[in-house]
């Protein structure tokens, strides 16, 4: 059975995928894999406040709370998403990722994901 290190590891040689981050709910990393350099328990400690700052925006559009979202910056995307009430996942990717099929996948599989929590 594959672990949460396993995924993170697979998500992480993705093409375009510069940096996986794993964080609970305190803003702490439970896993990363991050270029040489990166800190992943400062990107980790951002997450919740975005995440509370997109809920927000959600209920006030009665949209509800959010699953996924995706940050385009001028040096590449950042892909927030909740993995469980207790998980969420930052994904960094190069700016001229295609991140389409991460999406997907991400969708599509983060029941099995947040399993391996």
């Amino acid at each position: 059975m594959p672990t949460i290190r396993d995924f993170v590891e697979a998500l992480g040689r993705r093409e375009g995928v510069e940096a996986v981050i794993i964080l609970g709910n305190d803003g702490l990393p439970i896993d990363s894999r991050v270029p040489p350099g990166g800190d992943p328990d400062a990107l980790a400690a951002l997450i919740p406040n975005v995440l509370r700052a997109c809920d927000q925006l959600g209920a006030t559009a009665s949209g509800g709370g959010l699953e996924m979202g995706v940050l385009e910056y001028g040096a590449g995307a950042a892909v927030v998403a909740n993995l469980s009430p207790n998980a969420k996942l930052l994904v960094l990717a190069r700016p001229n990722a295609n991140i389409g099929p991460l999406l997907y996948d991400l969708k599509r599989f983060r029941a099995e994901i947040a399993g391996l929590l």
